[in-house]
């Protein structure tokens, strides 16, 4: 079973490998959102959150990007009662949460946003990503393409994320996402999105963190202690999130104006 699941994700690897240049795509985009100052915007419901967290912040990573994460869709510890996932799947099939979730930043033209959907069927992120659009927000969209071509849209007239996006990407999983067959049991297991979605989004963060090192503003990455020294990471840390709050505070200071 171990062999059958590595082997499947090595065909995830050469999915993404075949998109580099759609990769190098986002990453120039995302490049000049930085450069410009503003934040590219990450979103994703249920657990597409983990992409958003693996984006920033984490060893490894950058200040620039606005992870927006609702609790209330992708909080799936306690699974049942109270806080449970059945709400969490209900939330994020309700039309117009997504303008509320979006009425909290003041967007610019200069923004982009990475939106996270293995479906991209679910009302939500499909209604984070035409706020966008409508906004003049430029949006990359990653999305399991087998899965999503083989699913039904939550939205009336059936549009998917996909039709909301400037430039689309595949985590190369499969329809419905398990990819392991076990003898005797009739249903698939071991998920392959999150590892082609990983592989996505860490291949953005390098090709943008080169971009912004050969513009002359190198970022200010995340980093250990036990790679660096404990005085140059706790450094490159208060650096990190200083420079977070700073953009995160561009997204307020004009919040309502004129409303």
């Amino acid at each position: 079973m171990t062999r059958d699941y590595l082997n499947r994700c090595q065909q995830l690897l050469e999915t993404v490998a075949q998109q580099t240049p759609m990769i190098e795509k986002a990453a120039d985009l995302f490049a000049q959102t930085i450069l410009a100052g503003r934040m590219v915007h990450l979103f994703g419901s249920g657990h597409s959150r983990i992409l958003v967290e693996e984006m920033w912040p984490r060893y490894g990573s950058f200040p620039g990007f606005n992870p927006i994460v609702e609790l209330s869709l992708s909080f799936h510890n306690l699974v049942v009662g109270a806080n449970g996932q059945r709400q969490a799947m209900f939330l994020e099939n309700v039309p117009g949460l997504a303008a509320r979730i979006l009425r909290n930043f003041d967007l610019s033209h200069l923004d982009s946003a990475l939106v996270v959907s293995s479906s991209g069927c679910n009302l939500v992120p499909i209604e984070i990503a035409e706020e966008f659009q409508r906004r003049k927000v430029r949006v990359v969209a990653i999305i399991s393409k087998a899965h999503s071509e083989a699913s039904t849209s939550r939205r009336p007239d059936g549009r998917k994320l996909q039709d909301f996006a400037d430039l689309v990407l595949d985590t190369g999983a499969p329809i419905g996402d398990a990819m392991v067959t076990v003898p005797g049991l009739d249903t698939p297991v071991a998920p392959g999105s999150t590892v082609g979605g990983c592989l996505l989004v860490n291949s953005i963060k390098a090709e943008v963190a080169a971009r912004l090192t050969a513009a002359g503003h190198p970022p200010k990455v995340l980093t250990a202690g036990a790679l660096v020294g404990s005085e140059r990471a706790t450094a490159l840390f208060e650096a990190a999130y200083d420079e977070h709050a700073r953009r995160l505070a561009k997204l307020y200071e004009n919040l309502g104006a004129g409303t």
